[in-house]
């Protein structure tokens, strides 16, 4: 089995846990610790956005699929943590949001609501897990 943990550039490095770690036998499994949106110094962005806010999540969760070589078409699980299951629900429905899965190819999924994340601007945190090769 071969494991590799990865930290693409262009996204915070966490000082407590690895952003991605793929394993390799002889498929690769890839999970992606959940991201905030936050810049590359982990601060937040859009306070109080969730379209926006969302919008940097999977911009950031697309740099990490791809440091990992894989696509949205290969996230099998995916995990959402927000703050406001309702604001949220709204927000992914609205209009003009950017497509990020192929129709008929979402992965399973699970939204949570929570209290509070690891900063209090912080609305939303999606995590996933992809299988390629």
């Amino acid at each position: 089995m071969n494991k590799e943990i990865i930290n693409p550039p262009g996204v915070y490095e966490h000082p407590a846990f690895a952003r991605v770690v793929t394993i390799q036998n002889p498929g690769k499994l890839i999970f992606i610790a959940g991201q905030t949106p936050s810049d590359e110094n982990y601060d937040p962005v859009a306070p109080g956005d969730y379209r926006a806010q969302y919008i940097k999540v999977m911009d950031n969760l697309g740099i990490q699929l791809a440091a990992a070589g894989a696509s949205w078409d290969d996230v099998v699980f995916r995990r959402i943590f927000v703050l406001d299951v309702d604001a949220y629900i709204r927000m992914i429905r609205s209009p003009g949001l950017p497509v990020y899965y192929t129709p008929g190819r979402m992965p399973p999924s699970t939204t949570v609501g929570v209290t509070r994340l690891s900063k209090p601007e912080f609305l939303i945190e999606i995590d996933l897990m992809a299988v390629v090769g």
